[in-house]
């Protein structure tokens, strides 16, 4: 493993970025990335860090700060422990750069450069004040492979273009949340013949727990969940119903009736939150007791059964707390009401 240090100086809600464009023979050639470089034998991480600042910028950092350990891993390149410090106080004046060229970006403005997909996660952490980390990134040909936060694998999506396809970029689950790229989920709902005189459905509401990221203690379909990158839709779908609710089914149990695109832009916990879902839509026809489902407690506060008709309009006026789409619950309606027209899985 090779020793670097890599530093972000800030100013005005802004960072020094280094655009590397002068080395050909470079691994981080044309991509944006903070200031740093190799170990010199027997330096320790701050004397490396105050000396590439100076070396690469014509600045001396005076106040720094070592935020966290990034183990990085691409290829066959020779991998890196990369020791991420910032610096808010500085002095000097700024010179040319003989690796690239440095430039003051708005933190808000980062991702529209030419990044390591990896660096929006450790940025996140940062602009949070996360404490101390350490943060593995791997990459094949500069695409984002896998990310570990402090020894815990971070979920990796597929961002996909408005047909629902994979765009070949893939981006860690709280960068797609926090920057709005659309991605892939499945949504499955349990529904029953009605248990009233007037026949009809009932549908099996899940209650979000009071400790999920986004929309805590609202109700919500059967089951739900983003796909990871790689996979597709309908296993995903099988994989969420089992490891929430316990229910294990075959593929052809689950009747597909649809995609629906959606877009919701909110806050919670204090964070942004800016989610664009590509959804596959199920029915799976299941008289399930209530009582016999083995809910994942992380994730489901309670499931209860509610007749179509009353969840319908209490998505219309808005009468309980849920995070269901008028739109799709629609579709479920339409679907059972004309169940010849339906049943096709994706591609």
């Amino acid at each position: 493993m090779t020793l670097t240090t890599l530093c972000y100086i800030e100013k005005d809600d802004s960072y020094l970025m280094l655009h590397r464009v002068k080395k050909e023979k470079d691994i981080n050639k044309d991509k944006w990335i903070g200031i740093g470089g190799h170990f010199e034998p027997g330096e320790s991480p701050e004397e490396c860090l105050l000396r590439e600042a100076l070396e690469e910028t014509g600045l001396s950092l005076h106040s720094y700060r070592f935020r966290g350990i990034v183990t990085f891993l691409c290829d066959d390149i020779t991998d890196y422990y990369m020791c991420l410090y910032t610096a808010d106080s500085f002095s000097g004046t700024l010179k040319n750069c003989n690796e690239g060229t440095l430039e003051w970006v708005s933190k808000n403005k980062l991702a529209q450069l030419n990044l390591w997909e990896g660096d929006l996660i450790f940025f996140r952490l940062l602009e949070e004040n996360a404490p101390f980390f350490s943060l593995k990134l791997s990459y094949r040909n500069n695409v984002l492979l896998e990310a570990v936060l402090n020894g815990k694998p971070l979920e990796l999506l597929d961002i996909v273009d408005s047909h629902g396809y994979p765009t070949g970029s893939i981006r860690e689950r709280s960068v797609i949340h926090l920057y709005g790229n659309r991605h892939r989920t499945s949504h499955v709902w349990i529904v029953r013949p009605g248990r009233t005189k007037k026949g009809g459905y009932d549908i099996l509401l899940q209650k979000r727990s009071d400790h999920k990221d986004s929309f805590p203690g609202c109700y919500d379909v059967s089951s739900a969940g983003h796909i990871t990158a790689g996979q597709d839709y309908l296993p995903s779908a099988l994989r969420e119903l089992e490891e929430e609710l316990g229910i294990t089914v075959h593929g052809q149990e689950l009747k597909f009736i649809g995609y629906h695109d959606s877009l919701i832009q909110s806050e919670f916990h204090g964070k942004p939150f800016h989610n664009h879902e590509y959804s596959a839509i199920y029915i799976l026809y299941l008289d399930v007791d209530i009582s016999s489902i083995d809910i994942q407690k992380e994730e489901v506060e309670e499931v209860i059964w509610m007749k179509y008709e009353d969840c319908l309009e209490g998505v219309r006026k808005n009468t309980f707390k849920h995070c269901i789409f008028l739109e799709e619950i629609e579709m479920v309606g339409h679907a059972l009401q004309n169940p010849e027209n339906y049943g096709e899985m994706p591609l």
